[in-house]
């Protein structure tokens, strides 16, 4: 059916995804939302297989402000979904819109541009960032963000909240407040770790002519400088086991283009290593256990290294690229580790006057021309 569910940004009759069995329609969440049902679901107060859309349940699961949530359902499946926040439970606290929406407010007006690696300028009114600026961080549309602090906005879902937690740079225990104001359950921590902490992201920022991205323990690329994406591509494009680097290096031939043959077999005893480091970390049923269980049925090479158990080397070799629009180029590589060692600060540098470096500075201006 359709509704006026908050979807990737605008809640104003978009099609809502969903996917598996079914569940009560949306009714009321945002606006246009009296479309038809699935499977015989009514989109105000009706009911998909037993469940009601307002206040009744779906196949178990409780109905929050017009939601029928169904835990079979392959949209909010907890055990099974391989989203940031699998194995929580939506919350049934109504969302608070007026401290939602101050709290929003105040983060945006705590916030400077040059903390995001905007410029000022010379006719900025407001004294922290505007809300167009937000949106753009948060990857949503303006007018979206903009009902959110007028207390008029839809029930933004945990992944609209998470990119807001991004974008305003939140701590961790802010992003787990915004959570909690918006009616959702505080994510488990440990499930994934793609919220980069807040001060990574403001030096990131400021590296705006660097090839510098973070990472986190199994690869994934979570944020990058327009450098990095001219250097490395976009790394944050992937999606399921594909995001780690360490699947894509055993499983995607591509993956190894930019790196020389000579060098191939050095990097991937490496990834193993850093691999092995995460299962350890996070033992079986982790996201970690997945990707490895993944490439030991898939990657023969990947089971031979796994079996000799390398262990990462504390020094960082300089690492060597073959890049299609500059050719050979030798850089070093600095680490900056997050505290909890989730996550690090990766800055690609070269020698100063080689010739890598005159070729990271052409690419620091190609990465200007792709934003």
């Amino acid at each position: 059916g359709t509704g006026g569910g908050d979807g990737d940004g605008d809640g104003d009759g978009g099609t809502l995804p969903i996917t598996g069995q079914s569940t009560g329609l949306i009714a009321g969440l945002g606006r246009g939302a009296r479309g038809a049902g699935r499977k015989g679901g009514s989109a105000q107060g009706g009911s998909a297989q037993g469940g009601s859309a307002q206040g009744g349940s779906a196949q178990g699961g409780s109905a929050i402000l017009g939601w029928g949530w169904n835990t079979g359902a392959g949209l909010v499946c907890c055990t099974r979904c391989a989203g940031p926040f699998a194995g929580t439970h939506r919350s049934e606290t109504p969302v608070d819109r007026a401290q939602l929406a101050t709290f929003l407010r105040t983060r945006r007006e705590a916030l400077q541009p040059e903390d995001v690696g905007l410029p000022r300028g010379p006719r900025r009114r407001t004294g922290g960032l505007r809300r167009e600026e937000v949106a753009t961080l948060s990857g949503m549309s303006t007018d979206y963000y903009s009902r959110l602090e007028q207390q008029r906005g839809p029930h933004p879902s945990e992944q609209m909240l998470a990119a807001l937690a991004r974008g305003l740079r939140l701590s961790l225990a802010e992003r787990d407040h915004l959570f909690q104001l918006a009616g959702h359950a505080v994510p488990r921590r440990s499930v994934r770790a793609d919220h980069v902490n807040p001060g990574m992201m403001r030096i990131l920022d400021r590296m705006h002519d660097t090839p510098a991205q973070v990472v986190n323990h199994l690869g994934e690329t979570l944020a990058q400088t327009a450098p990095a994406v001219a250097l490395l591509g976009d790394e944050t494009r992937f999606t399921g086991l594909a995001r780690s680097a360490h699947h894509r290096w055993f499983t995607d031939p591509t993956a190894r283009q930019l790196h020389p043959a000579q060098d191939h077999q050095t990097q991937s005893r490496l990834l193993v290593a850093h691999l092995h480091a995460a299962y350890t970390r996070d033992g079986r049923g982790s996201r970690a256990a997945a990707l490895v269980d993944d490439l030991l049925a898939r990657s023969p090479e990947f089971a031979q290294l796994w079996r000799e158990h390398p262990v990462p080397a504390g020094y960082c070799p300089p690492k060597h690229f073959v890049h299609p629009e500059v050719g050979a180029l030798e850089l070093h590589c600095q680490t900056l580790v997050d505290p909890d060692q989730s996550q690090t600060l990766l800055v690609f540098t070269a020698v100063p006057g080689s010739p890598s470096d005159e070729k990271l500075r052409l690419l620091a201006v190609i990465g200007g021309q792709l934003v």
